[in-house]
């Protein structure tokens, strides 16, 4: 990562011709300090860069065990449905169903694996990459040297916020793209079944997939946004992301209880299901919209405040 140096070429730039705005200042300044006080050279947007970052956490235990599991959880879902007997003692009834659907092509066991991750594992996947990112650089002592690189605070909170969007989108991705090929491998290649839509054939059953993740991946925005805000305001990040996970099941459980009415629509967890509109027929797109709207909102909240409190907390202390 760059950081304040006296050395203007130490990433192979050219020395910054005077007048241009980086606050660099002519070659006669005294101590070769620009006019905003820096040393010559420093370019704020040159510090911690995103490839830096991304590597520093692709080197944790975390989120090399996190990836690994989204690869490793499809396996274990293939290998449970070979034990099925099909036997109504053990094997039928409604869970011989699911197994008879998961199992009628790759589709459909891409479709069962995302259906049963959907509502927890993916939550506490995206909470650990969000709440874990700065909480712990802050409890290891290591985020105030990071901030006397110097990274800007803005510039610091931006980079690792992204990088854990993309580890999010990644883990994702990695799910569906192992079930997905092994689910194939094992099933074929078959049209896309639901209980709520007619058969859909293979092209358009895969659209209708990645208009799933796409929207299971804008509202999982709430639990990255509310686990990012706690991973600033605590230094503690099993607290960050316990406490993100907690409050997403908390509103589960409230959007259950119908006495609350009208309340229930301002619930982040509301709209969590309505991905399953797009794979009626017609597609219902109506609950998505509202879910994408609500979701966006609680998410540019959570960072906003990250974002405030972080550039006037004492990291120092």
């Amino acid at each position: 990562m760059a950081g304040s140096t006296d050395e203007p070429t130490r990433d192979g730039d050219e020395p910054t011709p005077s007048g241009v705005a980086t606050g660099v200042v002519p070659s006669g300044a005294p101590g070769g300090v620009s006019a905003s006080g820096s040393a010559a050279g420093y370019r704020p947007s040159r510090t911690l860069p995103f490839a830096a970052e991304f590597r520093r956490q692709a080197a944790r235990r975390r989120t090399q065990l996190a990836l690994g599991f989204m690869v490793l959880l499809p396996l274990i879902i293939l290998i449970a449905f070979q034990f099925d007997s099909g036997d109504d003692d053990n094997g039928g009834g409604e869970f011989g169903s699911l197994v008879s659907f998961a199992t009628s092509g790759g589709l459909n066991f891409t479709l069962f694996s995302i259906f049963v991750s959907a509502s927890f594992l993916l939550v506490v996947v995206v909470a650990l990459f969000c709440g874990d990112t700065v909480a712990s650089e802050a409890s290891w002592g290591s985020l105030r040297y990071l901030l006397a690189v110097p990274v800007p605070r803005a510039r610091l909170l931006a980079i690792k916020l992204l990088v854990a969007l993309t580890y999010s989108a990644l883990a994702l991705l990695l799910l569906a793209g192992t079930a997905l090929l092994i689910g194939t491998l094992r099933y074929g290649w078959s049209p896309l079944r639901s209980t709520v839509a007619a058969q859909l054939e293979p092209g358009e059953g895969l659209l209708r997939l990645l208009a799933v993740l796409g929207y299971l991946a804008v509202v999982l925005l709430v639990v990255a946004g509310l686990a990012f805000l706690l991973s600033v305001i605590t230094d503690a990040a099993l607290g960050a992301v316990g406490g993100a996970v907690l409050l997403w099941i908390l509103s589960s459980i409230l959007d259950q209880i119908t006495a609350l009415g009208a309340i229930r629509s301002f619930l982040p967890t509301h709209y969590s299901t309505a991905w399953l509109g797009l794979l009626s027929t017609p597609v219902q797109t109506d609950d998505i919209v509202r879910g994408a709207i609500s979701a966006i909102s609680y998410a540019t909240l959570f960072w906003g405040l990250a974002f405030w409190r972080f550039t006037r907390k004492d990291v120092v202390s």
